[in-house]
C-alpha cells in the first residue's frame, strides 16, 4: 500500500507491521527496513518539525514517532539481544555448555558479600582471605584482583571457593543488568548490634532479584549489645527464615574482628550450594566468562579481572571482551602469581587486550584474531551509534548563523583559556568590543590561564559555550570529552584570527575552508644529541600516529612552547620509517628547532581542506 509523501515522494505505509532496529540506527538503516528511499524519511522528518540527516544516529523516541508516522510498529533491540545476534553470526553461542551431562565437572561456588556499610563486608573478607593464606604469601595479597579463591574443608574434602569484591550492590546488580550472570551465592552481612538497616534491605531485594540464595553472616557478635536473635527476627518479615526456625536460610553467627566461626560460614556456602544450585561447567570447551572489573596499568597497558565460567582459559587463546580483543599474553592469581590456564569459577588476571573492557562484559575465546578483531569493532560501533543518539547537538560556530536566524540564540556564551593573562584579557577586551548588531550579545562566562580543562568542558556542556585556547591545548582528556559531548573548541595563536572568525561567524559570514585535524601525540622520554642533526626526541607515542614531513607543535605543561614545526626526521630504531603508532618508541628530528625537553610533548597535525556548507 502506497502513500504520498510531502513533495508528492510515494512511500511504503506499513499496516501496523513491525520492525527491528539497533540503538543509534539511522533514517538510512529505517529506510532499508521498509524499502524506501533515505531522503523522502529527511523529508518526512522535517514535516514533524525534526532535522536529521539520512545517515546520522537518532535516538529511540525519534525512530519510534517516525515509525508512527509511518503506520510501522519500531521496536528497538536490546544491546544484549543484539551482541547475542551477533555471535551467533559467527556461530558462538554464549553462556551453553557444549557436550552433554557427562562432559560437566563440578566447580566452585561464585560468591558476592552484600550489606549494609559499616556492617564489617570489608573486614570479614580480609578475615576469610586471612585464614586461607599462609604467611609466606601475606605480602602477594596487595595485588588483589579484585577477586580470589579460597580452600575450606566440608564433611572431610578440600573444596573451593571464589570471591568476587565488587564495590557494592550498585555494580553487582549493573553487571546483572548487562546480562552477566557472575555470582551463585550472595552472603548478606547484618550487624548483630544494629540490626536490620536500609541497605540491608536494598541488599537483600538486589540478591532476591538475581535469583541466588543467601547466607546471612551475622556479624560483630563480640560488641557490645550484639543480638543475633533479634537479625533472624527482622530478617523473617523479609521472608529469610533461619534453618533453626524451621525456614531454608542459613544464618551463622561470627565475629570479622575477631576471626570468630568463618569456617563455619565458608562451610554453610558450600552446603548452600550443594542444596540449591547445580553447579556444573565443562571444562574442555573453548573458555566463556565476564570482566569483574578492568583498568589500564601504566608498565602492562589494558589488565582485566575476569571470572571464567566454562571452558578452561590458556596462554595464547584470542579472546574478546567487551569491544576490546587480543592474544591473552600472560595471566596472573589473586597472588600475583602467573598461570598458564584457568578453569571454571577461576577469576585471574589477563594481559593483552588491545583497550580497556567494562565490567560485566563478557569473555569468549575464537578461533581466529581476525574474528575477535570483526566481533570488537563491530560491538564498538554499535556502542558508538548509541551514545551519538544520545548526543546533544551544541553550538558551533559553524552553524551559528542558523541557530541566529532560527531565534535559538540571542547571546554567544565564550570561555577564554590562554598562557598569559595579559594575552587573556586582550583577547576578552577585544571580543567585548566587536559591534554586530542588537540581535546577539557576547557574554565571556569564564577566562583563565593554563591549558582547556575538563571542567572548562563541563562548564561549556552547561551553557552551550565556545571554548577558545590561545596559545594553550586541552589537558588530558579534556579532548575526549570535548569531542564526546560535542563541544566546540577553538585554537588560536594569533589574536587577530580568532577576532575575525568570532566576528565572521557572528555575521553569518564564516566559510571555513580549512580545518585542523590531529594526527597523533608523542611524549619526549629521551634527548639525543647530535653534532650532525642537532637534538633528537627519544619519544613515546600516546595516541594516534605520528607521519613524516607533517606539522607540530611543542607542548610544555600543557602551553603552547613553539608552532609551525615539521616532522623532518622519523626513525625506529636504525630505520628511517614514515610514520610511528600508538604505543611504540621512537626517534623525532624537528629540524632546526633543539628547545626540546624530557616530558615535552610533540603533538601533530595537518590541514584539511573542508567542504563548503
Amino acid at each position: 500500500m502506497q502513500a504520498p509523501s510531502v513533495g508528492g515522494v510515494m512511500l511504503p505505509r506499513g499496516n501496523g507491521d513491525t520492525i527491528r532496529l539497533s540503538r543509534g540506527a539511522s533514517l538510512t538503516d529505517f529506510a532499508e527496513k521498509i524499502g524506501a528511499n533515505p531522503a523522502s524519511l529527511v523529508a518526512v522528518m522535517m514535516n514533524l518539525g525534526e532535522m536529521v540527516t539520512a545517515t546520522q544516529s537518532v535516538s529511540d523516541d525519534t525512530l519510534t514517532m517516525l515509525g508512527e508516522e509511518m503506520n510501522y510498529v519500531v521496536q528497538i533491540v536490546s544491546p544484549e539481544e543484539e551482541d547475542r545476534e551477533l555471535l551467533e553470526s559467527f556461530d558462538i553461542e554464549f553462556g551453553e555448555d557444549e557436550g552433554g551431562e557427562e562432559a560437566l565437572v563440578s566447580r566452585p561456588p561464585v560468591v558476592t558479600v552484600m550489606g549494609h556499610v559499616d556492617h564489617g563486608k570489608t573486614r570479614l573478607l580480609d578475615a576469610i582471605r586471612k585464614t586461607n593464606v599462609v604467611a609466606g604469601e601475606a605480602g602477594g595479597i596487595t595485588q588483589g584482583i579484585g577477586a580470589y579463591q579460597v580452600g575450606t574443608e566440608v564433611n572431610g574434602e578440600d573444596r573451593k571457593i571464589t570471591f568476587i569484591d565488587t564495590p557494592g550492590h550498585e555494580a553487582f546488580t549493573a553487571m546483572r543488568a548487562r546480562g552477566a550472570k557472575s555470582t551463585d551465592i550472595a552472603i548478606l552481612v547484618v550487624a548483630a548490634n544494629d540490626g536490620v538497616m536500609p541497605q540491608t534491605i536494598e541488599a537483600l531485594n538486589h540478591a532476591k532479584a538475581a535469583g541466588v540464595p543467601i547466607v546471612v553472616a551475622v556479624n560483630k557478635i563480640d560488641v557490645e549489645g550484639a543480638d543475633p536473635v533479634k537479625v533472624r527476627g527482622q530478617l523473617t518479615e523479609f521472608g529469610l527464615v533461619a534453618e533453626e526456625y524451621g525456614g531454608d536460610t542459613m544464618f551463622v553467627d561470627i565475629s570479622a574482628k575477631q576471626g570468630l566461626h568463618i569456617d563455619s560460614l565458608l562451610e554453610a556456602v558450600v552446603l548452600t550450594a550443594d542444596a540449591s544450585l547445580d553447579l556444573r561447567a565443562n571444562p574442555n570447551q573453548d573458555a566463556q566468562g565476564i570482566a569483574i572489573e578492568s583498568h589500564l596499568d601504566r608498565g602492562r597497558g589494558a589488565v582485566s579481572t575476569v571470572l571464567v565460567q566454562r571452558g578452561t582459559l590458556r596462554i595464547g587463546d584470542t579472546v574478546v571482551v567487551g569491544d576490546a580483543y587480543g592474544r591473552v599474553r600472560a595471566m596472573l592469581d589473586d597472588k600475583g602469581n602467573n598461570v598458564e590456564e584457568a578453569t571454571p569459577s577461576t577469576p585471574v588476571l589477563v594481559l593483552g587486550l588491545t583497550n580497556v573492557p567494562g565490567a560485566g562484559d563478557n569473555l569468549i575465546v575464537v578461533d581466529e584474531d581476525r574474528t575477535a578483531r570483526q566481533i570488537a569493532e563491530k560491538r564498538a560501533a554499535r556502542e558508538r551509534n548509541a551514545a551519538f543518539a544520545k548526543r546533544v547537538r551544541r553550538v558551533s560556530l559553524e552553524d551559528l548563523d542558523k541557530v541566529l536566524k532560527a531565534g535559538l540564540v540571542q547571546e554567544l556564551n565564550l570561555i577564554i583559556k590562554g598562557d598569559a593573562s595579559g594575552a587573556v584579557e586582550a583577547l576578552e577586551s577585544s571580543l567585548l568590543q566587536l559591534d554586530v548588531g542588537e540581535e546577539v550579545d557576547i557574554r565571556v562566562l569564564h577566562r583563565g590561564v593554563g591549558a582547556v580543562t575538563e571542567s572548562d568542558i563541563d562548564l561549556a556542556m552547561g551553557s552551550d559555550a565556545i571554548v577558545i585556547g590561545y596559545n594553550v591545548r586541552a589537558a588530558g582528556r579534556a579532548a575526549q570529552m570535548a569531542e564526546r559531548e560535542g563541544v566546540d573548541v577553538r585554537y588560536y595563536s594569533v589574536i587577530y584570527q580568532a577576532i575575525e572568525e568570532i566576528e565572521a561567524a557572528l555575521k553569518g559570514l564564516l566559510k571555513p575552508e580549512y580545518e585542523e585535524v590531529e594526527l597523533g601525540t608523542a611524549e619526549i622520554r629521551e634527548v639525543f644529541r647530535s653534532s650532525k642533526l642537532g637534538n633528537i626526541a627519544g619519544v613515546l607515542i600516546r595516541s594516534g600516529e605520528v607521519k613524516r614531513n607533517t606539522k607540530a607543535r611543542l607542548l610544555r605543561d600543557g602551553k603552547v612552547i613553539a608552532e609551525n614545526l615539521n616532522i623532518e626526521g622519523l626513525r625506529r630504531f636504525k630505520d628511517d620509517v614514515t610514520e610511528i603508532r600508538e604505543g611504540y618508541e621512537g626517534g623525532i628530528n624537528l629540524g632546526n628547532f633543539n628547545d626540546i625537553k624530557i616530558d615535552d610533548v610533540i603533538a601533530t597535525y595537518e590541514m584539511r581542506e573542508k567542504p563548503r556548507a
